[in-house]
């Protein structure tokens, strides 16, 4: 029985457990949701989102990059550069970039020239940042011995430093460019935008540490600036500075100013200052020596008006060629105020008058004259107005306008006090005289062609007074060490006394020369101030005629003027 019941017992597969297929389940949902969300994950940034993600990934990598553009040449009128752009190099750093290492620290600190301390110390005060300047401008062989270190997280920008060949002898007039290549003073300021020039943009790949992978090509091409060509002569403002210097010194003097005109167009053919100052080096820069006194500067020009008040005089119909005037006892009291001579000298013409300098004779003139007829004069000859150069701070001088004036100031009028003006407007007015009576605006830029001048003197009072201011530089005049060998010269000295806040100045002169070469056929008009000399002789005959003498000769034979066959 029992072995019946064993013989007819069936065998069983097991069960699995109810639970067993529902995970099954779960996970294959689970992995059929996880890969339905990661292919539209992936649809959703290939497809939809590509643009985006893409633009996102070259902003990281994809770069604009300027390409720097070289700032415009500043040639004199012969094409001899006077300022020009040489390529630089300038070192950055990213201070979160750079080795911990402390050899490769040091080794970098010793090849820029910095103390470890001084180095680390900047590094510090930067460490939050990624960008530091190393060193500016260096020259590309400076820089590459430091790149040649390898140092992680240095790394060069092209750049241009400006470079001035004539040094100290024009740094007025050229002024100066900032660090950043930016015009600061004189022509580079006034032309800042023409020089410039406009910087271009390539776009390049770079990697995460901003190292050049690849260029990818230019999408503006850099423009260079304008080249600006100067009225200048680069070898006569050699030699107007060389003199100028050497009477400074001799004389030791505060300083000086020169400034020669073509006598035909007023084109500024030299222009000198001193004080003055190396551009390429500023390293103990005098601020004086920054302002071009030329254009800047203003003075009472004294005796050198004389020549021009008497075009007045000479013009008024009241008063002819041949006048003789008595200066005796040589003073005269106006309105309580004395006027004096250096001696008495009598009676005198009017190229007595010039040559002797005579306060009395010219103020006998000019007071038979209406109280407004020298004003009229000056103004018509570019007194009180603005040169017109466009060079940054150039000044008006000074023209007391005609209200109410009294007989002292008329008269004072006469003999260059009163008034106050530049040296370039002093020899603009003078252009005058060399012109047949029509002043010539000046001009720092060369000219394609001569200016139309201005009617200021008659032609014929201006013939006269050209023969007139030969005269007052005689063989025994005040001003005959003005002459110039081989050419006949006119001119006019001045000795004015300096003025400070309370009044004038004792014992403190400017000496003044203003002359016109040759009288013969007017090529240069030269102006020469020397302010204060101190070693003794301090007039204008003395001081400040032989440096035109010695600058107008030169310039005279460098310019291919020829002599004149009589010169007595």
């Amino acid at each position: 029985m029992n072995r019946q019941r064993r013989g007819g017992m069936s065998r069983q597969l097991p069960v699995a457990p109810p639970l067993a297929g529902g995970r099954f389940l779960f996970i294959l949902i689970i992995v059929i949701l996880a890969s339905s969300i990661l292919i539209g994950r992936i649809t959703l940034l290939q497809v939809i989102d590509r643009p985006f993600l893409q633009s996102q990934g070259d902003a990281r990598t994809l770069r604009h990059e300027a390409i720097p553009s070289h700032r415009g040449m500043i040639t004199d009128r012969n094409g001899e550069p006077l300022a020009i752009s040489t390529p630089v190099v300038t070192l950055w750093a990213n201070p979160q970039e750079l080795p911990s290492d402390g050899i490769q620290r040091f080794m970098l600190a010793q090849a820029l020239g910095w103390t470890p301390d001084d180095f680390e110390s900047r590094v510090a005060r930067f460490s939050s940042r990624e960008f530091m300047y190393l060193r500016r401008q260096m020259t590309p062989e400076a820089a590459q011995r430091i790149l040649d270190l390898r140092t992680p997280g240095v790394y060069p920008q092209r750049e241009y430093k400006r470079y001035y060949p004539a040094g100290e002898v024009a740094a007025q007039v050229l002024g100066v460019t900032n660090v950043d290549d930016v015009g600061q003073e004189g022509l580079e300021l006034a032309y800042q935008p023409y020089l410039a020039g406009r910087p271009g943009q390539r776009r390049v790949i770079k990697d995460r540490r901003g190292r050049l992978v690849r260029e990818l090509g230019v999408i503006r091409d850099a423009q260079p600036g304008g080249e600006l060509t100067l009225a200048i002569d680069q070898r006569i403002q050699y030699m107007a500075y060389r003199e100028l210097r050497a009477a400074v010194a001799e004389h030791e003097a505060d300083g000086g100013v020169l400034v020669m005109l073509d006598a035909r167009t007023g084109e500024v053919l030299a222009m000198a200052n001193l004080p003055s100052y190396n551009p390429n080096n500023r390293a103990g820069l005098d601020p004086r020596g920054l302002r071009n006194q030329a254009l800047v500067d203003v003075f009472e020009p004294g005796s050198v008006m004389k020549p021009l008040a008497m075009a007045a005089i000479l013009e008024s119909g009241l008063v002819d060629r041949d006048v003789v005037v008595d200066t005796s006892p040589g003073w005269m009291r106006i309105d309580q105020f004395t006027i004096r001579d250096f001696r008495n000298y009598g009676d005198l013409d009017l190229a007595g008058i010039l040559e002797k300098s005579s306060n009395i004779g010219m103020s006998r003139l000019a007071l038979q004259l209406s109280d407004t007829a020298i004003w009229e004069k000056y103004n018509q000859l570019g007194l009180g107005q603005s040169p017109g150069t466009g060079f940054p701070g150039e000044s008006t001088g000074s023209l007391p306008a005609p209200v109410r004036w009294s007989r002292s100031e008329r008269a004072a009028l006469s003999y260059g006090y009163g008034l106050s003006t530049s040296a370039l407007q002093l020899a603009s007015a003078y252009t005058a005289l060399a012109n047949g009576g029509e002043r010539l605006p000046p001009s720092l830029l060369r000219l394609s062609e001569p200016p139309k001048g201005i009617p200021a003197i008659s032609p014929s009072v201006a013939n006269d007074l050209l023969d007139v201011l030969e005269t007052s530089v005689g063989a025994y005049s005040g001003g005959r060490r003005a002459r110039v060998e081989g050419y006949r010269v006119g001119g006019k000295t001045g000795t004015v006394r300096k003025t400070g806040q309370q009044g004038y100045i004792a014992d403190a002169y400017r000496s003044v020369f203003a002359g016109i070469a040759p009288i013969s056929d007017p090529r240069i008009v030269t102006v020469v101030m020397i302010d204060h000399p101190k070693a003794g002789d301090f007039y204008g005959g003395a001081v400040a005629a032989p440096v035109f003498s010695s600058v107008t000769g030169n310039a005279l034979r460098l310019l291919d003027v020829p002599p004149d066959h009589e010169v007595e």
